[in-house]
């Protein structure tokens, strides 16, 4: 059985244009190629806070798949430098920030943009992978995987996850990581979903062992359907999702024999997103989620159109170190 798509399907002319593009983009990178080979530095060109001492806190954070695919070829309806310009200047207001689909229009994200950590590009399609971190804490390490599966189109950039370790106090640090798993709902694609998920589980068992983690992208996954290793990842991850938490009761959703996925703009707060957020304690530091919210009328322009074909998905957290065990005395 396939699953209806979030997205409209791309018509054959769609797919001519998309491919004449991506040979057209391949040559112009010959010529602008410097960008391709940063993608773990973190930008300290903004002033940043003084690092706390605090063993307690809040942050708030956001995921955003903002569909920065060229003008041409984007699914989004408003116009893409300018849309994700304002983006940019909008995701201030969360400390924590993982964006997908940061192709082509990486400079005017981060124009008007505050955060005074920021993952740097490694350039535009069919460079990139499309993932940036923002952060009002420090990053302290970064690393980048692409997929070992892919299916279609996903295949013609380096799409997968990244990992960034932050340090949200003098003592505290979370390990970040952003994700974005292939597209569509045919077999082929559904297989190369599942082993996303398989290699993304195997790294986060080896990278992450003990640590404190937060997981934010766009899954493109839905427990409702069957064929989705989501469920499976959720299971043997020892994650937590937040939305699970927070706005259903506690349970995954039920298998839907006929699951038909809404459109990804017409998501809300009681229904599940592809975009997803997952957290996991530690024995030295703990969360509280709070505040699921889908966030619609933040990222909208002055006529109340959406700035990408993804809505934006925040939460916040409550955080506390915990007390280290007292020695035993013999």
């Amino acid at each position: 059985m396939l699953i209806n798509l979030p997205y409209p399907p791309k018509s054959k002319s769609w797919n001519f244009r998309f491919f004449t593009l991506l040979a057209l983009l391949a040559l112009l990178s010959l010529f602008f190629s410097a960008k391709q080979s940063r993608a773990s530095r973190p930008s300290r060109d903004l002033q940043a806070a003084p690092l706390s001492a605090a063993r307690s806190g809040e942050f708030k954070v956001l995921t955003y798949n903002v569909a920065g695919l060229p003008q041409l070829i984007s699914s989004a309806k408003t116009p893409r430098a300018r849309s994700i310009r304002q983006i940019g200047q909008s995701i201030d207001a969360f400390d924590i920030v993982n964006v997908q689909e940061d192709f082509n229009y990486n400079d005017e994200l981060y124009q008007l943009n505050n955060h005074p950590y920021r993952s740097e590009s490694m350039g535009g399609v069919p460079f990139g992978d499309g993932l940036s971190t923002l952060s009002r804490f420090p990053i302290v390490e970064m690393k980048r995987v692409a997929w070992t599966h892919c299916s279609g189109s996903d295949c013609l950039t380096p799409k997968g996850f990244s990992y960034t370790r932050i340090q949200l106090a003098k003592d505290a640090f979370i390990d970040v990581y952003n994700i974005h798993a292939t597209a569509q709902d045919n077999p082929s694609a559904v297989e190369a979903r599942k082993q996303n998920l398989q290699q993304f589980a195997s790294f986060l068992q080896e990278q992450s062992a003990c640590q404190a983690v937060l997981i934010m992208g766009d899954f493109n996954a839905h427990y409702a359907f069957a064929e989705d290793h989501v469920r499976s990842f959720h299971q043997h991850s020892g994650m937590l999702d937040a939305w699970v938490i927070l706005n259903n009761q506690g349970l995954l959703p039920a298998f839907q024999p006929d699951f038909k996925a809404r459109h990804a703009l017409q998501v809300h707060e009681n229904c599940e997103s592809i975009d997803k957020i997952y957290f996991r304690n530690s024995d030295k530091l703990s969360f509280v989620p709070k505040d699921y919210k889908v966030e619609k009328e933040r990222f909208q322009d002055e006529h109340g159109a959406a700035l990408s074909d993804h809505c934006a998905i925040s939460m916040a957290f409550d955080w506390q170190l915990r007390e280290a065990a007292s020695p035993a005395i013999n």
